[in-house]
């Protein structure tokens, strides 16, 4: 049975030798100091983006195939993405099959996996309406933003993370949280982008790290029949 509570983040010549390496650092460094990670624009809707990435959202629009309304709403709606790839899901899916082995279960994969259930951790990823970092980067501790179905709400925190020899002054981050309902931080379950302001006709897309465990965690759970 489905169960999941959906109420529904430093003599002389020498000083001239180390203000010639202190300069020098400083301009290796600089590109790092002004860096700015500007939106990249793709001439198309959501779900064409992650239709012309080879080999990296496979295991995303599998699931999304499977799931028409999602599949839609990645075409025609304002959405944000945080697109989790291959490797997210075949963590999960591996994770699924050794504790089935050890149930005396038959292997599951995604095809064989109830519809709703994937919903239900689907839906989690996208976002209403389009934001770039810009939106969240006011707010020091991030903010709340509800996912496309179910009411659900998701924990967005800007991260600019540091270069060397600047604190904050290397590439933009998102950190990526499911709150599980709590207003308890030690009960997240929190991820990381690995790039950031994709922006397709109809939204924005985050790429998630390929660390990220598909479902928050609760994949396994969900699936397991």
């Amino acid at each position: 049975m489905i169960k999941r509570n959906r109420k529904l983040m430093q003599w002389p010549i020498m000083l001239l030798v180390l203000i010639g390496m202190t300069f020098t650092a400083c301009k290796k460094d600089s590109e790092y100091y002004d860096y700015k990670n500007n939106v990249k624009e793709f001439n198309g809707t959501v779900l064409a983006y992650l239709k012309a990435q080879p080999n990296t959202f496979d295991s995303l629009l599998l699931v999304l195939d499977r799931l028409p309304d999602l599949k839609d709403t990645l075409t025609n709606n304002s959405i944000t993405l945080f697109a989790p790839t291959n490797q997210s899901f075949q963590a999960v899916v591996k994770n699924l099959n050794i504790l089935r082995k050890s149930q005396g279960k038959t292997p599951m994969y995604l095809k064989d996996c109830n519809p709703l259930a994937l919903h239900l951790l689907t839906t989690s990823y996208i976002i209403r309406g389009a934001r770039t970092t810009d939106a969240y980067a006011p707010f020091v501790d991030g903010a709340l933003y509800i996912s496309v179905f179910y009411n659900y709400p998701m924990h967005i925190q800007y991260d600019k993370l540091n270069a060397s020899g600047f604190v904050q002054g290397g590439p933009q981050s998102i950190i990526f949280s499911d709150p599980k309902n709590s207003i308890f931080e030690k009960y997240w379950q929190r991820t990381n982008t690995n790039a950031v302001n994709i922006k397709a006709k109809n939204g924005v897309i985050n790429i998630l790290a390929p660390l990220h465990d598909f479902g928050f965690n609760e994949f396994v759970d969900f699936v397991n029949q």
